[in-house]
């Protein structure tokens, strides 16, 4: 059967508040600078009322990844959690506006649809403060046997790794999907997820990851005694047969079995105002690249160009026709 899909991303069904903040305010909330904090519902109402006027974006890392592969031309599905109320009808109708198909059924009773309240600063350095409500409840019931046998690839997002409920619910989509031969990729998502769960993280990197996305500073808390990327990479390759570690204004670093760890150049952006969602852009152009059999560089180069498009405004998703750029790059 030809695949429906090009990945199933497995995330936090999450709306974004974003708002410009002052340079102090991430301090001033205990909220790691450029980092995430999980919040309760007693602090998200109080970061809410302390950012007045936030933009609402229905984000979440794999759900942003699945968007600008989507609008790249290819094939995303989503698996996240909603609660039957006002953001979650939302979230799923922008998701699906977006094309792509939103799979998991929404909570009835529980927790409400969960939020991530995002502090810009005046460096473009985004600090976000989540409070994951119904987002932590993706379980192995939402996992479609068929619609995984259908993508090329399931991908996990880091953020839910916190939770033993979503862990469970990839283990079983990255089993499946090996099973029909297909690939599994995980994003480390941030700092404080790999140091909490370190070992867990190696296990099941070892166990049913083919591809890896992370950040230096997210790799360096999972092999805190190497310091170059490249050497981190040489690290990453003894448990993963792909990878691509981000850099920032540095490009990334990519490697493969039939590809040496390979530095690929930065796009600088037309401006720089707000980095919310470079990662996931990035890995949402790699996607498109990686799913159709371009070379590593290629798809890092595609990742790039998508994130420097969506760092140039507000806001998590792109707004130009990033399809076009990359057609302009003759990357498609």
């Amino acid at each position: 059967m030809a695949p429906q899909f090009d990945v199933i991303a497995i995330g936090n069904a999450i709306v974004d508040l974003l708002a410009h903040v002052p340079d102090g305010f991430p301090e001033a909330h205990d909220v790691p600078r450029g980092g995430m904090v999980l919040i309760d519902s007693e602090k998200a109402a109080a970061m809410t009322r302390a950012m007045p006027g936030s933009e609402q974006v229905a984000g979440g890392s794999a759900g942003n990844s699945m968007v600008c592969l989507s609008r790249l031309g290819g094939a995303g599905g989503f698996v996240g959690k909603v609660a039957n109320d006002e953001l979650g009808d939302a979230y799923r109708r922008s998701m699906e506006e977006a094309g792509v198909q939103f799979i998991a059924a929404p909570l009835d009773q529980g927790p409400p649809t969960g939020r991530c309240h995002i502090a810009v600063t005046a460096d473009a350095e985004r600090s976000m403060a989540t409070y994951l409500g119904a987002a932590g409840e993706v379980s192995e019931a939402d996992i479609d046997d068929d619609m995984i046998r259908r993508a090329e690839m399931v991908f996990f997002e880091g953020y839910l790794f916190d939770g033993e409920l979503p862990r469970s619910a990839f283990e079983k989509a990255a089993a499946i999907a090996h099973k029909a031969g297909k690939r599994a990729a995980l994003t480390l998502s941030d700092v404080g997820v790999v140091e909490r769960n370190r070992d867990e993280l190696i296990r099941i990197l070892e166990k049913h990851v083919d591809l890896i996305f992370a950040n230096e500073d997210e790799a360096r808390a999972l092999f805190g005694h190497h310091e170059t990327p490249a050497e981190l990479a040489a690290e990453m390759a003894k448990l993963v047969p792909f990878g691509a570690i981000t850099c920032s204004e540095r490009g990334s670093i990519v490697y493969g079995p039939d590809q040496d760890a390979t530095t690929v150049p930065a796009v600088a952006p037309v401006q720089l105002v707000d980095t919310t969602g470079a990662g996931d852009a990035y890995a949402g152009g790699f996607f498109y690249g990686f799913t159709r059999g371009k070379p590593l560089p290629s798809c890092a180069t595609l990742g790039s160009v998508i994130a420097s498009e969506v760092i140039s405004h507000m806001g998590p998703r792109p707004v130009a026709d990033i399809r076009q750029m990359a057609a302009d790059r003759d990357l498609l």
